[in-house]
């Protein structure tokens, strides 16, 4: 393959061709065997809604694009569930055992009760007496290894930590933040970053 038009300023790679590279280069690879047992927790636990409800369950789409300290989301309307590959490859069985049949709770939830609170009692019900798994609402897995920049910012009566995504907002004008327990907005402390778990 040639590659035109491709720029390394201080070890960051642009250019043309930069971003599908990038992006090939961080694409987390999950072993069949690992994708496997997703799967067969996943049929098992649709075996029992099954037989649960009289019903038949269409298996939803597993995605591994997970980003961040989330283990996993479920999209409700497209019947998907997304899963972090760096934490799945990290705790393998025990977040087989937990985030499956989380959020394929939430997918049975939502097709049985419509839009309902996230974790509500539901939800809880469906884990517990359907699924047959503990209801946690979070998981324990370590996240040093998914966890990003923050940026330090500053109210009345203490110090905050915004992510990324939040501190572009304000960057850009499009949202300012307040602190919940004195109401003061937040202020940029410029100079000083951080990473998350190094709080």
């Amino acid at each position: 393959m040639v590659i035109d038009r491709v720029i390394i300023i201080d070890g960051i790679l642009s250019g043309t061709l930069a971003w599908p590279m990038l992006a090939a280069m961080n694409k987390v690879r999950i072993p069949i065997a690992l994708q496997q047992a997703v799967m067969r927790c996943l049929r098992e636990k649709l075996r029992l809604a099954a037989e649960h409800f009289a019903e038949e369950f269409a298996e939803p789409k597993i995605v591994y694009q997970q980003r961040g300290t989330s283990a996993g989301t479920a999209w409700l309307q497209a019947w998907e569930i997304r899963l972090n590959p760096v934490l799945l490859l990290e705790n393998q069985h025990a977040f087989i055992d937990e985030v499956v049949p989380h959020e394929l709770a939430h997918l049975l939830v939502f097709r049985r009760f419509g839009r309902v609170a996230p974790h509500g009692s539901e939800w809880r019900w469906m884990m517990e007496s359907v699924l047959r798994v503990p209801a946690s609402r979070t998981h324990g897995f370590e996240t040093a290894s998914v966890q990003s920049k923050t940026f330090p910012y500053q109210c009345a009566c203490q110090r905050h930590q915004l992510t990324v995504r939040r501190h572009n907002r304000v960057l850009r004008g499009e949202s300012e933040y307040r602190c919940r327990r004195c109401g003061d907005k937040l202020r940029f402390i410029a100079g000083e970053t951080h990473e998350l778990n190094d709080l």
